[in-house]
């Protein structure tokens, strides 16, 4: 008897505690890897705004809102700060300086980042807008914007690469007014940990979380197809068939030669 207590005590339940755990434990992760993924690919899936010159607008306090005008095909036309929060709050010289870009790149759509600051830079917007859109032609309209791995992509390689003049701050209002333009091709550039749409993302095992987020992002691209001369090379490199070299060899043809016919 005392053999038998001894073993179970010792032995067997201790050993049977953990296969149930490690059970237990897979079961949630692939829970919690599933829930990130259905997350992901809402967010990547977003319609995109196609064809309209969007504002940015990266809110913030003490060191002002981040301003970035970019074409319809994203491409940045114009940057500035302004500062109508507290504990500034210039409000009068921030409302002019945006009307004049508005006008003068006949801006259509806002897109405001949903970081610190961002319901007082919605309540300055909404005034401004409220006393401009009476004189122009063409309205403009305005939307929050997750800025979700915004700063990841702003202070990473590739947004060094993409934008070596502008600093760490502007990058990040251009990568808000992009991604209202289109999610998917903004977001593909930022690792899919770094969006911060899943629980306990940290916590997941490392290569299951890479292959299942890796797979949507994949799925997500190849089911909606990508513009061979607009994309970047991060957007390419995962067009199914195609690998990074490809994906690089395709973005500098295209610069020397022009674009494909």
């Amino acid at each position: 008897r005392e053999v038998c207590e001894d073993s179970y005590k010792r032995l067997l339940f201790p050993s049977l505690e953990r296969q149930i755990r490690a059970q237990l434990t897979e079961r949630a992760d692939a829970q919690a890897i599933g829930v990130f993924s259905e997350n992901l690919k809402n967010l990547l899936m977003q319609p995109p705004v196609k064809g309209a010159v969007t504002m940015g607008f990266d809110p913030a306090y003490r060191t002002g809102c981040k301003i970035a005008v970019v074409d319809p095909t994203g491409k940045v036309l114009d940057t500035t700060v302004v500062y109508p929060t507290p504990p500034a709050n210039r409000t009068e010289e921030a409302k002019k300086m945006l009307s004049q870009l508005i006008q003068k790149y006949g801006v259509t759509v806002i897109a405001i980042g949903n970081g610190t600051a961002s319901k007082e830079s919605e309540i300055f917007v909404a005034q401004l807008l409220g006393e401009l859109n009476p004189k122009l032609q063409r309205k403009v309209s305005y939307m929050v914007v997750s800025e979700a791995g915004a700063s990841v992509y702003s202070a990473s390689e590739l947004g060094a690469k993409e934008f070596p003049q502008f600093d760490v701050s502007l990058r990040s209002a251009v990568s808000i007014a992009r991604r209202l333009q289109d999610p998917l091709a903004e977001l593909v550039k930022i690792d899919p940990k770094s969006i911060g749409v899943g629980q306990y993302q940290h916590d997941m095992p490392a290569k299951e979380m890479d292959a299942a987020l890796g797979g949507v992002v994949e799925d997500c691209v190849n089911r909606v197809g990508v513009d061979l001369n607009t994309a970047s090379q991060s957007l390419l490199s995962y067009v199914a068939g195609i690998n990074q070299t490809v994906a690089k060899n395709i973005v500098s043809y295209r610069e020397e030669s022009g674009s494909f016919t």
